[in-house]
């Protein structure tokens, strides 16, 4: 196992009970004001003993340096709909990146970027 791993990730956005309910139509999470803390809270999303993988990169594209949160989802394309349709916006439609994934960056309504990535054996890639 990794030393010092990624435990907690935060979003801070311009409405949280707007982003919280976005989460919870299109992802299904399970989040919960804290009366105390006067925020909402995101239980584990990880199941235990599976680790979270990352990557750091120079930048090529992108203007500004970022961070962004990967979320795995069984069905990319049905849920950039979701993402539309619960007040997202798609940054980069779901596009292969090797003959096992594909990802789609989107904006949840505050306007922070996320990302969701397919793992699919019988995706082939566009290269």
């Amino acid at each position: 196992m990794q030393k010092n791993p990624v435990v907690f990730w935060e979003l801070a956005s311009h409405d949280m009970e707007e982003s919280a309910a976005f989460f919870r139509e299109v992802f299904d999470w399970q989040i919960e004001f804290n009366e105390r803390l006067g925020y909402y809270l995101i239980p584990e999303t990880t199941p235990k003993q599976e680790s979270l993988e990352g990557a750091m990169f120079t930048l090529k594209r992108a203007k500004l340096p970022f961070l962004t949160i990967y979320i795995q989802v069984q069905d990319i394309d049905a849920k950039a709909a979701l993402v539309q349709k619960k007040g997202g916006f798609i940054v980069e439609a779901p596009f292969n990146i090797s003959p096992r994934s594909r990802i789609c960056l989107f904006n949840e309504p505050s306007g922070v970027t996320f990302a969701m990535i397919q793992s699919n054996a019988g995706v082939v890639s566009d290269s």
